[in-house]
């Protein structure tokens, strides 16, 4: 296509491309990560009161209607309905100076840094990748670990929805040979689900405490069906030595107490972006001091 002899001849182009683009699916993971918890809890609460036969749930009327197109976004304080022009991924912050237009609260940073880190990490991927078919699939895999980790981080849930689409999608591509080819992204998936399905059951029968949640096995499983089951022990090892760093840091700092839960998933994340990246520069490394 022209397109792409376009960005194979001018490489700025492509990362500026690819910025914006990033830039504009961060603004659409803020939605991703603010609604999507709130729409399962609320089929959950809906489903548990026709099982336990207890009449119709009520449901606020927004959350009743919430998906992930609609209703528009709205300033959470005063209600006020966000226009296009205050939209704008990082700019439209920055124009606003960081509050609403009509109440003048401020506006939590942490949408244009969602905005930011989205737009940086689809770039490093284009780099690394070039204008190619693995870009496209690691950037729709580094998008969706981005909203896994921050609403894993938020409300200690891996969504299935997210989970089981990047499960079937990394055993897809593996039929092109995209990062791996089929055997070790089924192997992949298979171990990386059942190992740590094992630690969950080992350590609930040693403490009689859940240690993680199903929804880390399935990412687990995904990452293992996209990257294939070479690169799992790695992941894992990052992950654990990490979410370990952290938590004993946080402990010590205060930031939490020793019984309240830490999220793993986005631990995993990370150690699978990292993987996806330079995972097999990191094992060809590894391997050659061993």
């Amino acid at each position: 296509m022209e397109i792409l002899q376009v960005f194979e001849n001018t490489p700025w182009l492509y990362y500026a491309a690819t910025l914006l683009l990033g830039l504009c699916v961060g603004s659409f993971l803020n939605v991703v990560i603010y609604r999507l918890p709130a729409m399962m809890e609320r089929d959950w609460r809906i489903q548990c009161h026709e099982y336990l036969e207890l009449g119709e749930a009520k449901i606020d009327d927004n959350l009743q209607q919430l998906s992930l197109v609609k209703p528009d976004s709205t300033c959470p304080h005063c209600g006020h309905k966000i226009r296009a022009w205050e939209n704008i991924p990082v700019l439209s912050y920055l124009f606003l100076k960081g509050k609403c237009s009509s109440c003048g609260v401020a506006i939590s940073l942490r949408y244009p840094l969602i905005e930011l880190i989205t737009g940086l990490f689809s770039v490093v991927v284009a780099i690394q990748f070039g204008v190619s078919l693995a870009t496209l699939c690691a950037l729709l895999l580094t998008w969706t670990l981005v909203a896994l980790t921050l609403i894993d981080y938020d409300k200690q849930l891996l969504p299935d929805d997210l989970t089981l689409p990047l499960l079937w999608l990394g055993l897809l591509i593996s039929f092109f040979n995209v990062f791996t080819d089929t055997p070790s992204s089924l192997i992949g998936a298979m171990l990386g689900y059942m190992s740590l399905w094992a630690v969950f059951h080992v350590f609930k029968l040693v403490t009689g405490k859940e240690g993680m949640g199903y929804g880390d096995f399935k990412l687990l499983a995904a990452l293992g069906a996209w990257l294939g089951w070479e690169l799992l022990p790695q992941i894992i090892l990052v992950s654990s030595i990490v979410g370990a760093v952290t938590g004993i840091a946080m402990l010590i700092t205060g930031l939490t107490k020793r019984q309240q839960p830490i999220p793993f998933g986005p631990y995993l994340a990370a150690a699978g972006w990292i993987a996806l990246m330079w995972g097999d520069n990191i094992n060809n490394l590894y391997l050659s001091y061993i």
